[in-house]
């Protein structure tokens, strides 16, 4: 079984559930082989589960992370793959960045009110 992992060896290695791993499966972002009623994920599935966290932790949803993952697998030369990546990251580097604007604004609005709140004190 070189190269191939159980469910347990991918949690701790990702320090994640297993749970959350099937819940991936569930949605189709991995197909884990199966050798008696046990999955079995190859390093290509690890590869595709590192991916996922990662979009996740980015702020990806799960239905653009899919989207990714399906362009790998359908253009060898990736490039439809790369455009993809760099128009979302594009994208959520814009709402990231206005997300910034408006918690600056917020706290400058706390600071305010803050000071006015001290000055009656």
């Amino acid at each position: 079984m070189d190269g191939l992992f159980s469910i347990n060896e991918l949690a701790e290695a990702f320090d994640i559930s297993a749970r959350a791993i099937r819940f991936y499966e569930d949605k189709g972002l991995i197909a884990p082989e199966r050798v008696g009623s046990r999955r079995v994920y190859t390093k290509r599935d690890r590869g595709r589960l590192q991916l996922i966290l990662r979009g996740k932790r980015l702020g990806f949803s799960l239905a653009e992370i899919r989207e990714y993952l399906d362009m790998y697998d359908q253009d060898p030369t990736q490039q439809a793959q790369i455009r993809l990546l760099l128009e979302k990251v594009s994208e959520r580097r814009m709402q990231l960045e206005q997300q910034m604007i408006d918690i600056q604004d917020t706290l400058s609005d706390l600071d305010d009110i803050e000071t006015q709140i001290k000055a009656r004190l």
